[in-house]
């Protein structure tokens, strides 16, 4: 049996949560990856990766030997493989998990870029249309979400096949565009000499801007996570909360749009784990008018198609799609 026709476990590190998945490789070109086995674990749970595989692994049939591991995660790759991120609560290191589960090897890429990987598997009932065309046109395309920090990759065709550009865009300084912003950015500066971009669009940035916003309105914030303030602006029981909302939906769509001209896209994909649960809300946000707001840009950004992915296994069966593409293939 050749390598990739056993099952190979395929991860997917968030800052909050580990989904990782039992994959199988199609069984011919065109068909379907198969995700055998599918589990989410949270990461302050455990002392390392390593003891999230493991538990996956050991609740397998005995009957399905794994040998390989890919791991899709945020951050900095060092020469040695450790990966240098600011949201894991330990460290992250393919050569200590391959020597402590026994495993032939493992495999590390940036999550955005297997997100990107997984564009091409997506079907239209799990994406969400934004704004643009409802076809997208042959050329790049970002893959861009926030959760826990901020990701964003870009898939590039060739005539050779994709080619995806991973990125820390996430760490690029933040622009704003209204008087409120640079009121919420100058609060926001008092605090430290950077404010980067998921310091604002991210899980933990809606709490940034939720603060900030409470500073300028001399108010004592009430909520301490950024699912509380969520669920009070979507329920409409805060004012604050709402604001910062509508601040985080706004800022979002001008910072997609800055990002669709600099990597020249045609189409726009939005994941990671916020902007499902506020699906409706952004829709109804100026997201959109302020992603069209570049000046002479405009019309060149109306044809870009924006698209809200749904698609909860998508770093997995991308982690997986990457790998399968990859030199790795024996």
């Amino acid at each position: 049996m050749s390598r990739l026709s056993q099952p190979f476990v395929a991860a997917d590190v968030g800052g909050t949560h580990v989904r990782i998945g039992l994959v199988q490789a199609p069984a011919e070109p065109g068909a379907p990856l198969q995700v055998l086995a599918y589990s989410k674990f949270r990461c302050a749970d455990y002392a390392s990766l390593a003891d999230i595989v493991r538990e996956f692994i050991a609740g397998l049939p005995a009957t399905t030997p794994v040998r390989v591991a890919v791991i899709a995660s945020a951050g900095y790759p060092l020469a040695d493989g450790t990966v240098i991120t600011a949201n894991l609560p330990w460290r992250l290191s393919p050569a200590e998990i391959r020597s402590a589960l026994g495993l032939d090897a493992v495999h590390l890429v940036n999550d955005f870029e297997a997100v990107a990987h997984a564009v091409a598997h997506l079907g239209a009932s799990e994406v969400l249309q934004l704004t643009g065309p409802g076809r997208i046109a042959p050329g790049p395309i970002l893959v861009l979400g926030p959760g826990t920090g901020l990701g964003a990759a870009v898939w590039i065709p060739t005539a050779n096949g994709p080619v995806v550009l991973a990125t820390e865009a996430g760490q690029a300084a933040l622009a704003v565009g209204t008087e409120l912003e640079m009121a919420l950015l100058r609060q926001m500066l008092g605090q430290r000499s950077h404010v980067s971009v998921e310091h604002a669009l991210s899980g933990p940035g809606l709490m940034n801007l939720y603060t900030a916003l409470c500073g300028l309105r001399g108010a004592t914030p009430v909520f301490a996570r950024p699912g509380d303030i969520t669920a009070a602006a979507l329920d409409g029981s805060d004012a604050l909360a709402r604001e910062s909302l509508e601040v985080f939906c706004g800022l979002l769509g001008s910072t997609v749009g800055d990002m669709a001209l600099l990597y020249g896209v045609q189409g726009v994909y939005l994941a990671g784990g916020i902007l499902p649960h506020i699906r409706d809300f952004l829709g109804r946000s100026d997201f959109t008018a302020r992603f069209l707001n570049k000046g002479p840009m405009r019309e060149a950004l109306e044809r870009v198609s924006v698209r809200l992915v749904e698609h909860g296994q998508l770093g997995v069966i991308g982690a997986a799609s990457w790998y399968l593409g990859s030199a790795f293939q024996e």
